[in-house]
């Protein structure tokens, strides 16, 4: 818990970032990780407050009061030992995590609730320092072989998962890189990509098997593969040579907006725009990559995309930067008390909002007009909500210069592609049906064959992938064994 009057005699500690005029020059990480003191100082403020909100607010089920202690006593290394037992990579969601738990934290009723972010953060990244995080190689080997469809943070968890168990695991990802949406939908300014590469080399040793540049499907490599595969695999044979098959795959069929002039050059998704800029930062090099660089740039969507995609487009060296977005602009400040332990609606201004860009609210684009081919502006008007419903504010229609227009209005449901080749069973948002309660457990309804993530839940966060990775892996290994010793 802390110091027992830590949370009344400490202010919250906050994580330094570099200056926005320094950082807008590269795409490297700028957050610094606190201090061995300020940490200990976050730790102290976690209170005695009985029941642990924080645990259920965070989807992996962190054992939050337990590290933030351990870090307050500065003895950090039962304090990874504390973090890895719930949660795979704390690299990733220590960096990209919105943090629920600390939504839930209960100090949050009326103060600042403790930074368990930054705490997570400091604590993972001084054990890689400290040469604490090794390898996990079984004991044992069950003979068992499992293969892993997808690289993104449900797949890498699954993975891992199962390996220490004791089996057989191949991962196999469509791009040529490992690590899914974390490598290609995630900017390096917010996540350097050396990371997913440490923990691979860390499952690599662990006996996890990496094959890249492979589609899994009926069909030829379809085109929204990021670089095409030069391999495709059929779930017949996946399903002939491996005794379960895990489908853990990101949801990357994004929401489109089919208004008039969508077919405008200039007009595209955020997940044509990031990707490239990912690959450029890895060493690639892109003949048509699409660049803001001078121009006049309109974000539609106010999500984490849509923020990826305003950071990515200062950094082009845009010449503006407007992000709309179709609900009304959420309260600055919310009745805590009121919505707690839940995720509050309220305004959000991420680092690359206050690296420069303009927003607005309860804007509908209408269409976009053009010369020859190419995108010159957008109409749009003002809406509001009655009953519910959306209305056009009469009157309210105005338009705006553009040279390039973002499209982050999030993913609807994973590519068809490759859930109708493996015929399994989808629900109406066109997900996998597959239960996570039950003896059946993240199975779906063709034998032999799970899903976990995004694939399964639909579009959502980090920890979350992280958390069906972990509960399929345990899903899979009582499926082969008739038992398991994997946590849920």
């Amino acid at each position: 818990m802390g110091k027992p009057t830590g949370f009344i005699e400490f202010e919250r500690q906050h994580e330094r970032y570099e200056a926005p005029v320094a950082r807008l020059k590269h795409y490297k990480e700028f957050v610094f990780a606190l201090s061995d003191e300020a940490a200990g100082v976050q730790g102290a403020r976690c209170m005695d407050c009985g029941i642990p909100f924080c645990n259920n607010g965070c989807p992996v089920n962190n054992i939050i009061p337990d590290f933030n202690d351990l870090v307050y006593r500065q003895d950090w290394r039962q304090a990874i030992e504390v973090l890895h037992s719930t949660n795979n990579f704390p690299e990733f969601t220590g960096r990209i995590c919105p943090a629920p738990c600390e939504a839930a934290c209960t100090l949050g009723i009326n103060e600042d609730p403790v930074g368990i972010k930054s705490l997570e953060h400091a604590i993972i990244d001084k054990a890689w320092s400290e040469g604490w995080v090794k390898p996990q190689p079984p004991a044992h080997k069950t003979g068992k072989r499992v293969a892993v469809v997808g690289s993104g943070p449900a797949g890498l968890a699954t993975a891992q998962q199962l390996a220490r168990a004791g089996h057989d695991v191949t991962v196999f990802e469509k791009n040529d890189r490992i690590g899914g949406l974390l490598r290609y939908g995630i900017p390096d300014f917010k996540l350097e990509k050396w990371l997913i590469d440490r923990r691979v080399r860390q499952m690599e040793a662990e006996g996890v098997t990496f094959r890249t540049s492979v589609f899994v499907g009926r069909e030829a490599t379809p085109s929204f593969v990021n670089n095409a595969a030069r391999e495709t695999v059929t779930p017949d044979q996946l399903l002939g040579e491996f005794d379960a098959v895990v489908i853990a795959g990101g949801s990357e069929t994004p929401r489109d907006l089919p208004v008039p002039g969508r077919e405008l050059a200039g007009v595209h998704y955020a997940m044509e725009f990031l990707p490239q800029q990912n690959r450029v930062d890895a060493g690639d090099s892109l003949a048509d990559q699409i660049k803001a660089t001078g121009k006049r740039v309109v974000v539609i969507g106010g999500g984490d995309t849509g923020s990826d995609c305003v950071g990515t487009s200062n950094r082009h060296g845009a010449k503006s930067v407007m992000q709309f977005e179709l609900l009304p602009r959420p309260p600055e400040a919310v009745d805590v008390p009121l919505v707690w332990p839940y995720w509050p609606t309220k305004l959000r201004t991420s680092s690359s909002h206050e690296e420069g860009c303009e927003r607005d609210w309860s804007v509908a684009t209408k269409r976009f007009e053009g010369k020859n081919g190419k995108l010159e502006k957008l109409v749009a008007a003002r809406i509001e909500w009655k009953d519910g419903k959306m209305q056009e504010v009469p009157g309210s229609e105005f338009e705006i210069k553009a040279d390039l227009v973002l499209l982050a209005m999030g993913f609807v449901a994973p590519v068809a592609t490759v859930l109708d080749a493996f015929g399994v069973d989808k629900d109406p948002r066109g997900n996998v049906r597959a239960s996570t309660e039950g003896d059946k457990s993240y199975a779906t309804s063709v034998d032999k064959v799970f899903a976990a993530g995004d694939m399964r839940r639909g579009q959502s966060l980090v920890v979350w992938a992280i958390r069906e990775g972990r509960q399929c892996a345990r899903a899979v290994d009582q499926y082969l064994m008739g038992s398991t010793v994997l946590p849920r």
